[in-house]
């Protein structure tokens, strides 16, 4: 798995399915390296589907399979002689609600090195201090690193998870809604330090807040939805890429009504 070229992801007709169920029909996207790559749509139109794909997190959902092309660097993810646990390590994830260990601050950010084979005090001092500083959460924890991660707020355990991920230093953060269980000052300080990460790594994330997606996003992917009523009055839905641009023209000048009516609020 060699990373090389300006995109760090190709999608190639990748359909999703959970069980039977399709969840995603024929993805085709490309995304860039070290910029920001919002999902935004309705709920239930599969964003956080084809996000859980780039680092094969939907292999830990029974009966979850991928059709078709995800390629990390040229690399299919999902080639047999590929290892989940070494993708996800390159390939990091932030989830929706904060999700720290029940274990010190130090110990949240030394987890992943440790896992790792990392041993010495000293190497990792230096990997949770590099890792809170570059979270923006160092200079209000230095005196306490002791302290159980989960006693800090919300916006602090969510920049602690951040923390923990850049600690193994992967190449990707995917971040899944991450700063929609926090207030309006976290929710900023999370937006400033995505404009600082990316000068590191490529980001990918999803959203329900298109003015989100508009401040902190280099280009949006808009999924919508497809539905069909099959025999006996069952409808089916499954989740399609409607329309993927530059964000600033997506917004001020999309290519569909419906990437239009959906920015304008008449669905979601």
């Amino acid at each position: 798995m060699t990373e090389n070229g300006a995109h760090a992801f190709e999608l190639q007709g990748v359909n999703i399915y959970y069980g039977s169920k399709m969840a995603v029909n024929d993805v085709n996207l490309m995304i860039p390296r070290q910029k920001i790559t919002a999902f935004i749509g309705p709920s239930g139109c599969g964003k956080s589907t084809v996000l859980r794909s780039l680092n094969r997190m939907n292999d830990l959902i029974p009966g979850a399979r991928v059709q078709g092309g995800v390629f990390f660097g040229g690399q299919d993810l999902y080639a047999e002689n590929v290892d989940p646990v070494e993708v996800r390590r390159r390939i990091g994830m932030v989830f929706q609600k904060p999700n720290p260990f029940p274990k010190s601050i130090y110990d949240n950010v030394a987890y992943g090195p440790r896992l790792l084979g990392v041993r010495g005090k000293a190497v990792l001092d230096e990997i949770v201090e590099r890792s809170l500083k570059g979270a923006f959460l160092w200079d209000e924890v230095r005196g306490d690193l002791k302290k159980s991660g989960l006693a800090l707020s919300g916006g602090q355990q969510q920049r602690l998870c951040i923390a923990r991920t850049i600690a193994v230093e992967p190449e990707v953060i995917l971040m899944d809604e991450p700063a929609s269980a926090l207030d309006p000052i976290a929710t900023q300080a999370i937006e400033e330090l995505m404009k600082v990460l990316v000068q590191q790594f490529t980001i990918v994330i999803v959203t329900h807040n298109m003015q989100q997606a508009q401040r902190v996003s280099d280009y949006t992917a808009f999924y919508s939805i497809r539905k069909k009523e099959e025999q006996g009055g069952v409808e089916n839905r499954w989740g399609i890429l409607a329309e993927y641009a530059p964000t600033e023209r997506l917004f001020t000048n999309p290519a569909s009504e419906e990437t239009e009516r959906y920015i304008r609020g008449e669905f979601g």
